[in-house]
């Protein structure tokens, strides 16, 4: 009896990470073939609408200006562009420049915190400001960035242009990332994440359901904004989950081209991917009625793409527990054999190559998906100790 149910455990598992990395995302695209967004768009200068950004920053000197300059390149009626700026007590120079960046075409308003607030309470206060001079509407849409993420000039304007579609809440931007190398973790990170848009895309032309925007650079309509819970630390999927619970409809936009520095210490993005998968179960245990059960939309997506991911920590320790205490057996005895090998061989010999200065991209990949694992564990513990704040520091700028 208890071999029986090891075997259906093991197995159970071994398919929620084949389906939700490979047969989930081969579904898509077989189902999205030859089909292209379909939202109706303003196809005027003088249809379109009233945007409000909001930028949530603290200690982002090295990026700031850049960021805006980017954002006082874009191709918009000025009349029709505000900007809010939200410094969260920062320290070093970013108040000073964004103060002194007085060249802005657009309409610049800049809150200069004096005690840490948290990236959504930021936000929620920048939201209140704008609906304070321009009220919550179909046709006033917040674009919500990070000071790291640089637009090209046509993203403001490629973004906006679908909301005329009457339940449009969110638009996502197409995220490119620069100064990808070999001999770090950067390439990898950016080979998820692409593929992770294809997903995204995939989402939005089949069911306009996509299921979260990257977070640096998306599109709001703000009679759908809902200010984001103190404590909550992955803000804009909260955003879109809510959104979805309101009959609200999700897509990304791949010309709405941004830039983004890829992540190259495994140190950061650890701490990074642990963050936000506490905040990943913040929203999954909040939001339960969007994903059980895993039928319709947006259920299926959600399940699909999302939840049996975030579960991965578990299916992997299962298969690793299932076949050792199954090792009497020579078949799972070599399954054991072959995950330990997997689990603690290739990223030992990977760190080996590493100090050597030597790649091997395959090796890398692997190293890459069992970190991005661990540290989707270390969310668990940190979401069960309890969350009370959702302050964060900027990563290490290259």
């Amino acid at each position: 009896m208890w071999s029986i149910l090891l075997q259906v455990l093991f197995w159970l598992s071994a398919f929620a990470l084949v389906y939700t990395y490979l047969l989930y995302p081969i579904l898509l695209r077989f189902l999205s073939q030859g089909k292209t967004l379909d939202t109706e768009q303003f196809s005027t200068t003088d249809e379109l609408p009233q945007v409000s950004i909001l930028m949530a920053v603290h200690n982002e000197e090295k990026v700031i200006a850049q960021k805006l300059e980017s954002l006082n390149e874009q191709d918009y009626p000025v009349d029709r562009l505000h900007i809010y700026i939200g410094s969260d007590n920062s320290s070093d120079q970013t108040n000073a420049i964004v103060g002194g960046f007085n060249q802005c075409k657009f309409n610049l308003r800049f809150l200069p915190f004096e005690q840490r607030q948290g990236k959504p309470g930021v936000i929620n206060q920048l939201a209140e400001l704008a609906t304070a001079e321009e009220p919550q509407s179909p046709t006033h849409i917040f674009i919500i960035t990070d000071a790291s993420v640089m637009l090209s000039p046509q993203v403001v304007r490629q973004l906006v242009k679908h909301f005329k579609h009457p339940n449009l809440a969110i638009v996502d931007a197409q995220m490119v990332h620069t100064g990808m190398t070999e001999i770090d973790i950067s390439e990898a990170e950016n080979n998820y994440i692409s593929w992770e848009g294809r997903l995204k895309y995939y989402e939005s032309v089949l069911w306009k359901k996509m299921i979260g925007p990257f977070g640096g650079c998306y599109a709001l309509r703000s009679d759908f904004f809902v200010p984001v819970p103190d404590n909550f630390l992955v803000d804009d999927f909260y955003i879109t989950l809510e959104a979805f619970k309101r009959g609200g409809l999700a897509i990304k936009e791949s010309k709405a081209v941004c830039y983004e520095p890829v992540g190259h210490e495994l140190q950061e993005e650890f701490k990074r991917k642990a963050r936000i998968s506490a905040g990943n179960l913040q929203n999954m245990f909040h939001f339960p009625g969007l994903w059980l059960p895993p039928l319709g939309l947006p259920n299926f997506p959600f399940f699909s793409h999302k939840i049996l991911r975030w579960l991965g920590p578990i299916w992997l320790i299962l298969l690793l527990l299932c076949s050792g205490l199954l090792s009497s057996n020579l078949f799972y005895a070599s399954l054991f054999a072959m995950l330990c090998g997997l689990y603690f061989g290739i990223p030992l010999l990977d760190g080996i190559l590493q100090r050597r200065q030597l790649n091997g991209a395959l090796l890398r990949s692997v190293r890459y998906f069992l970190m991005m694992n661990l540290a989707l564990l270390a969310g668990y513990i940190r979401y069960a100790k309890g969350i009370k704040s959702n302050v964060w520091q900027p990563p290490k700028r290259q």
